[in-house]
């Protein structure tokens, strides 16, 4: 038991304290793009079960990938807070105020929405290019999955809880999702579990260059701290019989 302890404080540790003490210094007002976006969320669907309303939210959030490239390029942001017709609504709601609400403490809000929104739009793509291969490719789709409609926010929520997880040092979190996400293609083939892969992708790519950057940016500034505290330091050396060591050439002043 203390084993299992001192691994869930190695694992979670920091990502615990970090949203503990957000959460009871500043309580909801820690996470306002997130009840923003579970507000947003609920309100599409009490739209969208509405005579009038359905067809309004398909028109501005309801992304196929038969539809033009432009449209579903605009319609991608908001199509990440339009429940599922065929999943319960309480499902995403909690997961974007679990996770959207963390990842917002964690790394910021407007981050939060850039990864979810990468995320998304890595499904969206692959569902075009999963099609133009056809099903006789590894990766492909039939040519049915065009006319699927493709919306809710389980692509951005398992993109932000691997790069939050990674961020933190939680890396057999980071794996468990993947391996969740694997594992969800292999037992049910369908576009949603290839589109969380694909997110996962556009995420671990991301993650790859912030290390990269990170690494390589630090060397840089250490090489020019070092460069430039050399050439502080020969600025500050004056060669022997320097006008300050030869003094004015008057005699001293005597009282």
């Amino acid at each position: 038991m203390r084993t299992l302890a001192r691994w869930a404080r190695a694992e979670w540790g920091l990502l615990h304290v970090t949203v503990r003490e957000a959460t009871l210094k500043r309580r909801l007002r820690a996470i306002p793009m997130t009840l923003a976006a579970v507000g947003l969320t609920a309100l599409l669907q009490w739209v969208q079960n509405q005579p009038w309303g359905f067809q309004f939210v398909q028109n501005v959030g309801a992304v196929r990938a038969e539809d033009h490239l432009w449209l579903a390029l605009l319609r991608t942001p908001l199509s990440l807070f339009v429940p599922a017709l065929d999943l319960p609504v309480w499902g995403a709601l909690v997961q974007i105020l679990l996770v959207f609400g963390i990842a917002e403490i964690c790394i910021g809000w407007w981050p939060t929405l850039a990864i979810a929104y990468v995320a998304t739009l890595a499904g969206t793509l692959y569902a075009r290019v999963g099609i133009s291969l056809g099903t006789h490719a590894p990766f492909g789709l039939p040519w049915t999955d065009a006319q699927v409609v493709d919306t809710g926010p389980s692509a951005a929520v398992v993109g932000l809880a691997v790069y939050v997880a990674w961020r933190y040092g939680a890396y057999t979190t980071a794996g468990a999702v993947t391996m969740a996400m694997v594992a969800e293609v292999l037992v049910k083939e369908n576009l949603a579990g290839k589109e969380h892969l694909a997110a996962l992708m556009a995420v671990g790519t991301l993650c790859l260059a912030v290390a990269v950057r990170h690494r390589f940016g630090r060397e840089l500034r250490l090489r020019l701290r070092r460069a430039y505290g050399h050439r502080m330091r020969r600025g500050q050396r004056r060669p022997p019989g320097s006008r300050t060591e030869r003094g004015s050439g008057l005699p001293p002043i005597q009282s």
